[in-house]
């Protein structure tokens, strides 16, 4: 069986709507959560397709949260092969940062649900699903592209929302995989983020209700066609 293995942050930030678009496409997923699982052993080559998940700490913090070390170096190793590999908020930061480009705080907080502007390229990408669709923002770090990546996707305050290289690697500084059924986790999970950014989590709430339908069918499609494309 085809196998994905998805580094998790934290357990809210899963690969929510991903995950049934894998099991269907004949994919078995295995998580392994950062801080319990000890990734300086981890075999970056074997899994057909390896996914790093989101979550609430910075690029730029390993002194404090080694594993952030350790996660870049088996992402090196994966890069290198040019192997099936999405980062998703932090992920992406993560890859970028591993193929040598720079990720710093942007100055400001994006969280909530608001469009993406899609790039020529960005249109004729697996993203063309999700034009004019409200997907989740939960960031507040910006990346410099990476050498050989193509810009999909910008909003004001991220110029580089989304980016490729290639067929295989994929990365998104958004939450096109959160399932907004599923969103209350985030909500408490981040209380204290957003408090401290004055955000209110029920208008994130609303938006979530109101944005669902729209955003589950868009998503699933996008990484159908994402998934449909990969060179293993």
């Amino acid at each position: 069986m085809k196998s994905v293995v998805a580094i998790r942050h934290v357990h809210f930030e899963d690969l929510g709507l991903f995950h049934g678009v894998l099991q269907a496409a004949g994919y078995e997923v295995r998580y392994l959560d950062a801080g319990a699982h000890d990734l300086s052993v981890v075999d970056s080559l074997s899994p057909n397709i390896m996914v790093i998940l989101g979550g609430p700490v910075g690029v730029y913090d390993d002194e404090t949260y080694p594993f952030l070390l350790e996660e870049r170096r088996l992402l090196q190793r994966r890069l290198a092969s040019n192997l099936p590999t999405v980062g998703i908020c932090l992920g992406a930061q993560q890859i970028a940062a591993a193929l040598g480009s720079r990720v710093a705080p942007s100055g400001g907080k994006e969280i909530g649900f608001a469009p993406v502007s899609l790039s020529p390229d960005g249109r004729v990408s697996a993203l063309r699903h999700l034009e004019g669709v409200p997907v989740l923002h939960w960031h507040g770090d910006n990346l410099e592209l990476p050498m050989d990546a193509t810009v999909l996707a910008s909003t004001p305050l991220c110029p580089n929302q989304a980016f490729s290289i290639g067929a295989n690697i994929l990365g998104l500084q958004f939450h096109p995989e959160a399932n907004p059924a599923n969103l209350e986790a985030w909500l408490i999970g981040h209380a204290a983020e957003l408090a401290s950014a004055g955000i209110d989590p029920r208008q994130i709430r609303k938006d979530a209700k109101d944005d669902q339908g729209a955003l589950v069918g868009s998503a699933t499609r996008m990484f159908q066609e994402w998934l449909a494309n990969i060179s293993a």
